[in-house]
């Protein structure tokens, strides 16, 4: 209430909070625009604010009722440009949430819009977060950063976070099924969630006899073991027998195991069934107290007592400016599921480790800082992608004098200027033919 008193900031909340107060807070000013990540917050959230009395528009199927006037208008990111008659305030739910960020052209942030729509419309905007990005902070907060309950109330809502250390551990040798989680999966009271982004069967592999990386033949990639069992490529596609191209031997090491290979380890280890969850199925999963899938099974599986991330060091190490923003957001997401979360790593003194075990996003929050001043990264800097099939003539045409232009890969630019206005200037000013093919991604998202 005294954050929209103030004219709007970030409001972080820990992850097993209720956001409904925040809402309803805002409410007493009047018209409400709410944003939220998923369909399924926007069902729970409506839900519970008409059970308080208040008359509520789910955008866009209500679009004629937001127009004429309800108390609270809520959607996923589409929402921030819908009517809200007579708005008095906005409130933006996760908004470290990606689910927030438009991916298709011309891509746009639901913080963004909401920020700019308020600042005209003169009402307060509030970002609540468990996790608020650098951006949120640094050009949305008020000049005390984000507002937060105290230290041991705020350590009360974050799950229980448990560190196995595998730096003594050798990866050659060592699967991924370490003897704390076995305890887990052994465990007939708990049912665990298990965490891998790796798919199929393994990604990484090395011959047992001559330890040498399996690689494509056609462009030497690393290539992986498929479901069919035989050696796939996911860059060129290329299929092969299962033998080593150096020794010619069929027997090899898995390093980076897949979530189908890891599905049939976890069944074996903890002597019941596992369930593996992908993000292509349509239907629910099967009911179980063992389950393995990628990020994904975050948001397809119910909640669960343990979820474990069996491969950290991935998310974390990922080669993205935002990948500790994203891993903690991993961990707030499986927090909201399980009051215990279990993380694998050979990095136990990360920030984003030390953060979750000590319920404390500053510490992530001074590192990124720091790091991104130094690289010249947003929100110190604008950045935007540039591709397709004109992007080399857009490129050519862009003035040096005010960016910078890099490679990201065969068929990306990466273009950087000192601020958005600059940005934003220098890639108008470039003439493109009626038809030409060429996408621009505005801060993106996982570079």
């Amino acid at each position: 209430t005294q954050l929209l008193e103030s004219g709007g900031g970030v409001l972080r909340l820990p992850p097993r909070s209720d956001v409904l107060p925040s809402v309803l807070s805002a409410l007493a000013l009047g018209p409400t625009l709410v944003v939220v990540p998923t369909f399924a917050d926007v069902s729970l959230l409506a839900a519970r604010l008409r059970r308080t009395g208040a008359t509520v528009a789910v955008v866009p199927d209500d679009w004629a009722a937001a127009a004429g006037g309800v108390d609270v208008v809520v959607g996923t990111r589409s929402a921030a440009w819908m009517p809200c008659a007579g708005m008095a305030a906005a409130i933006v739910i996760d908004e470290h949430d990606e689910a927030l960020q438009e991916e298709r052209a011309p891509t746009w942030h639901a913080r963004d819009v909401i920020a700019e729509r308020c600042f005209r419309a003169d009402v307060p905007a509030v970002y609540v977060s468990p996790i608020p990005t650098l951006v949120a902070v640094e050009e949305l907060a008020g000049p005390d950063g984000p507002v937060h309950p105290g230290r041991e109330r705020e350590r009360l809502h974050w799950p229980h976070v448990v560190v196995v250390d595998r730096t003594d551990e050798e990866p050659w040798k060592k699967s991924l099924v370490t003897s704390p989680l076995i305890e887990r999966i052994r465990d007939p009271l708990q049912r665990v969630l298990c965490i891998s982004n790796t798919t199929g069967r393994a990604r990484v592999l090395a011959c047992r006899t001559c330890r040498a990386l399996v690689r494509c033949e056609r462009c030497d990639a690393a290539v992986g073991l498929a479901d069919d069992g035989r050696l796939s490529c996911s860059r060129c596609l290329l299929q092969r027998p299962p033998v080593c191209q150096e020794c010619g031997g069929g027997t090899f090491a898995n390093l980076r195991p897949g979530v189908t290979r890891l599905g049939e380890e976890l069944e074996a280890a903890a002597n019941r069934p596992a369930v593996v969850v992908t993000g292509s199925d349509d239907a629910p999963p099967p009911r179980s107290d063992v389950y393995v899938g990628t990020e994904a099974a975050l948001y397809r599986v119910g909640p669960v007592d343990v979820v474990a991330f069996l491969e950290f060091d991935s998310e974390m190490l990922a080669p993205r400016f935002r990948a500790s923003e994203q891993a903690l957001a991993l961990l707030v997401r499986a927090g909201r599921l399980a009051p215990t979360v279990l993380i694998q790593t050979f990095n136990p003194d990360h920030e984003v480790v030390r953060a979750a075990v000590e319920s404390n996003p500053d510490i992530v929050l001074e590192v990124e800082r720091d790091r991104r001043r130094l690289l010249g990264l947003p929100p110190y800097a604008a950045l935007a992608s540039v591709s397709g099939g004109y992007s080399d003539e857009v490129i050519s045409e862009l003035d040096r004098s005010e960016v910078e232009v890099g490679r990201d890969g065969d068929d990306r630019y990466l273009v950087r200027a000192k601020d958005w206005t600059t940005l934003g200037r220098a890639i108008n000013e470039t003439v493109r033919p009626a038809g030409a093919r060429v996408r621009v991604v505005v801060d993106p998202p996982r570079v």
